[in-house]
């Protein structure tokens, strides 16, 4: 049996650059990541436009069922769950 997470142990694993999904979700493949705009290999920041558009901040984005990587806000369910699992 897979080791299961609460959602506090999730935003730390994601702080730690692991990716989590949770039991039951239908889309095959689909994951939480943490994107940090600064260090991300997939994002590039442009410092001539950091004042104008403001600082990019890291931000939980979700890998999706056809491979896009959207950002992600946790639901009253997602936050009291404890069957979050690692992507290995």
């Amino acid at each position: 049996m897979d080791e299961r997470f609460n959602f506090g142990e999730v935003i730390e694993g994601l702080k730690q650059g692991k990716r989590f999904e949770r039991h039951g979700w239908n889309g095959k493949g689909m994951y939480l990541r943490l994107v940090n705009p600064h260090n991300d290999h997939m994002f590039s920041v442009n410092d001539n436009h950091a004042e104008a558009d403001g600082t990019p901040q890291p931000f939980i984005a979700m890998k999706t069922a056809d491979g896009a990587l959207v950002p992600w806000l946790a639901s009253q369910t997602d936050m009291l769950a404890e069957d979050w699992r690692l992507v290995r």
